[in-house]
């Protein structure tokens, strides 16, 4: 494992050797003890798009490891004044020991892997949000305890988010469904993936997704960049593509929902089923930094 640019680049077990020093971490925490594991590391933190728990979990997680993080805005760099990323990739190799970037571009991220020679962290592009699933993993794990014979359901528009969920989900051996609207489902390749590889179903029902589901996951219907398509997408999504009461009852009874946050109560979620699983959904967002920690130490800290 060098970089964390998508998924589809972990194995089951790296996976696992991530949520299990992120378990580790999180103990720790707690408990007090220390954990300089990077010492003397500097992490610089690009962000082309804005972020609460990208940011602050990141920085603090350097912070909590003996490091430090330097915060990169588009505006600070020549990146966002036209210098070529295979550039500023190797300018920023020989200062850092590691970047994160949250961009609109794979590719960019990507290219910043492939030209520099430190580890690259994806905090979050418009194709995977890998970071996010990872903590989702680990609060599913928490939980639920395993994930072999456990059903997720995502409602809502196939992002970034239900990307990563689906290749994270499927490699963990869970039963993945998906519902959204015509024109709005996941990426088709890695739909492909999980029909050969798992157990998953994309479908414009609901109900027929969330039947029987352990673990019901939304996000908001227009992310960063979508804004111009959020009264077209409010429209089409409203009333349907929701978790509420109803979908609940489709579950099972025992269901824990989940939100990458922010969440637009009565949209995406009701208020009421958000607040009945508050403990959850910042359970999740809480282990974002656990979890980014698991991963700054497996690229950054062991030899």
């Amino acid at each position: 494992m060098k970089h964390l640019l998508k998924l589809q680049d972990l194995s089951q077990k790296e996976i696992l050797e991530i949520l299990n020093m992120a378990d580790q971490l999180k103990f720790e925490k707690k408990n007090g003890i220390a954990h300089p594991w990077l010492a003397g590391k500097t992490l610089g933190m690009i962000f082309q798009k804005s972020s609460t728990r990208t940011r602050v979990s990141f920085e603090v997680g350097m912070y909590e490891l003996g490091g430090y993080a330097l915060f990169l805005s588009a505006d600070d760099l020549q990146i966002g004044r036209g210098e070529p990323v295979q550039d500023t990739a190797r300018v920023l190799s020989r200062y850092l020991d590691g970047i994160m970037i949250r961009t609109f571009s794979q590719q960019e991220a990507e290219d910043l892997a492939a030209y520099g020679s430190v580890p690259v962290i994806n905090g979050l592009t418009d194709y995977a949000h890998p970071c996010q699933v990872l903590a989702d993993l680990m609060t599913i794990r928490e939980i639920k305890h395993s994930f072999a014979g456990r059903r997720l359901c995502f409602i809502g528009d196939g992002n970034n988010v239900a990307n990563s969920l689906i290749v994270g989900a499927v490699k963990m051996g869970m039963a993945v469904s998906i519902a959204c609207p015509k024109g709005y489902c996941p990426d088709a390749e890695i739909m492909k993936w999980a029909e050969e590889n798992g157990s998953f179903l994309c479908t414009e029902d609901v109900r027929e997704a969330a039947k029987e589901a352990d673990v019901l996951y939304t996000d908001v219907w227009a992310s960063m960049g979508q804004e111009r398509e959020a009264d077209e997408r409010r429209q089409l999504f409203a009333g349907v593509y929701q978790i509420n009461d109803k979908v609940m009852e489709t579950a099972r009874p025992d269901a824990m929902v989940l939100h990458c946050l922010p969440a637009h109560r009565e949209e995406e979620i009701t208020e009421r089923v958000l607040e009945a699983h508050s403990a959850e959904i910042f359970e999740q967002a809480e282990n974002r930094l656990h979890v980014q920690k698991a991963v700054m130490v497996k690229l950054m800290g062991e030899k």
